[in-house]
């Protein structure tokens, strides 16, 4: 078991702790346990009431104190919060009939008055011990927080987080929590009175075990493991004239930055949202100025050389494997070993001519989520991107299916090919050897890989990581796969689907 990780915190008044329970928010989640000890009036439930006020995104959401019905309940956004005080405890045994023994799965717990049920607290855990502090003033309380076991790596990163916050001259700014992504990154938006910038915590992680050879998932595939790709792409993308946030504090080593922030105009509307047309169109020229450029396959990272991954035949082929892996077996048609074989072989043939074509960045998750419309700016600068740390070098057609097929709205086809006409003219502009035709079938091919990876890495989200949420998707995912599996380039595969892929259920 690893040493704990420990340190104090001056908390001068209630604001101070609002502050100290956002910055641990953004660090825990579903599994996690928080215990708040202190004698009585120490502010264990003004702190837990922080915490699931800022989860919530409700600084007015009641959050009583649950010292009468000992365990209360919360929904949130992001997972279950449960809040607990064990005050009136008097044997352990009673924590199996209020829900504590065990601890429920995939839900942050906070516990006060712990030391009520010693023995019953999760050796894995952080705990903040409250005590008045009179001398610095009336409402003054110091924090100890500790982190055992597990979440002592947890503790250590709030304090190289507060730190970076200090240095940085945000650590008494307001905190509003941003929802996050699919992955381990969160975000909050930072309040001064001077601005609003975005904090980012992208801590160094792979996803999933090493597996491929080795290799985790994201290795495999080359996901961003760390922070230091999106500093260097970032800076990639405004060098060539693309609007991505500036940078104004970064901590490469324990992954934290400080960015503007593009606030949260989009290129849709509606519920159920739909694109707006005259935004996408501007986001499809931002993609044809970019592919009429020669760019750096290297770039400067803090003295440093950061090279862009190239997206190989191993990592399109292991992304495509997640829907044999994860989306077939939960329509209860598994692949025999010998039409896995059949799988595979097609894949490796279809892909030969986009790992052929001329390379550029793929920014890789260039949809409706990760641009934002800035209606003050003129020309291709009016769409902020700011999803790209996964950028690799691959065919152009990529991030246009990215786009013009949109995983999580529906894109009319009438809109996708009048859009994709719009990219085809741009680029036929600049450049008389263009191909449309070559294109097209660059497209169909790449929207094929990239349908079928989604149908697996949406089934994934949902029984590897509890996010069922993304299942909703994956009809959407079908119809475009369908589109794809239409051109004539790809009747085999078509036929193949056809016989071995079931429809996601509706």
């Amino acid at each position: 078991m690893s040493e704990p990780a420990k340190f104090s915190v001056a908390l001068h008044d209630e604001t101070a702790t609002v502050q100290l329970m956002a910055d641990l928010a953004l660090l825990v989640g579903p599994g996690d346990t928080i215990t708040l000890s202190g004698d009585l009036g120490a502010g264990k439930t003004a702190a837990a009431r922080s915490l699931i006020r800022y989860l919530a995104g409700d600084d007015d959401l009641e959050v009583p104190s649950p010292t009468f019905t000992l365990v209360q309940g919360y929904e949130l956004p992001a997972f279950a919060v449960m809040h607990a005080d064990l005050y009136r405890v008097e044997d352990e045994s009673e924590l199996e009939e209020i829900g504590l023994s065990p601890l429920p799965d995939a839900t942050l717990v906070l516990i006060e008055w712990p030391e009520r049920a010693p023995s019953a607290m999760p050796e894995d855990r952080i705990d903040i011990a409250l005590t008045h502090r009179p001398e610095l003033g009336s409402t003054a309380r110091a924090a100890d927080v500790t982190g055992y076991g597990k979440s002592a790596a947890t503790v250590a990163r709030l304090e190289a987080l507060r730190q970076f916050l200090d240095a940085s001259g945000h650590l008494d700014a307001g905190r509003r929590r941003m929802a996050g992504d699919a992955s381990t990154r969160s975000y909050a938006r930072l309040i001064r009175d001077d601005g609003v910038v975005i904090l980012m915590n992208s801590p160094q992680r792979p996803d999933g075990a090493a597996i491929y050879d080795g290799k985790s998932y994201s290795a495999a595939v080359h996901l961003a493991e760390n922070i230091n790709p999106f500093v260097a792409i970032d800076e990639g993308l405004r060098a060539a004239g693309i609007s991505a946030p500036k940078i104004h504090h970064v901590d490469l080593e324990h992954g934290f930055l400080i960015s503007e922030d593009f606030g949260s105009e989009g290129v849709i509307e509606g519920n159920p949202p739909r694109p707006i047309p005259e935004r996408y169109e501007v986001a499809t020229d931002v993609l044809a100025v970019l592919h009429g450029k020669s760019l750096p396959e290297t770039l400067p990272l803090d003295g440093q050389t950061y090279t862009i991954p190239v997206f190989d035949a191993e990592a399109l082929l292991i992304e495509i494997g997640l829907m044999p892996e994860w989306y077939l077996p939960d329509r209860n048609a598994p692949l025999s070993n010998e039409k896995r074989a059949e799988f595979f072989a097609m894949w490796r043939e279809l892909l030969k001519k986009p790992l052929a074509a001329p390379k550029t960045w793929i920014i890789r998750d260039y949809h409706s989520p990760n641009l934002i419309w800035l209606a003050d700016r003129t020309g291709i600068a009016r769409v902020g991107v700011i999803d790209f740390q996964d950028t690799v070098l691959g065919p152009r057609s990529y991030d246009v299916v990215s786009l013009l097929q949109d995983a999580r709205i529906d894109v009319p086809e009438a809109l996708e090919l009048t859009l994709l006409s719009r990219y085809i003219k741009a680029r036929r502009a600049e450049d008389a050897s263009f191909d449309p035709a070559g294109f097209a079938e660059l497209y169909a091919i790449m929207s094929a890989q990239r349908n079928t990876r989604l149908l697996g890495t949406f089934a994934r989200l949902n029984r590897r990581d509890g996010k069922p949420h993304y299942l909703r998707h994956q009809p959407r995912i079908w119809t475009y796969l369908q589109r794809s599996l239409a051109h004539p380039a790809l009747e085999p595969l078509r036929d193949w689907y056809l016989a071995n892929v079931p429809p996601p259920q509706s």
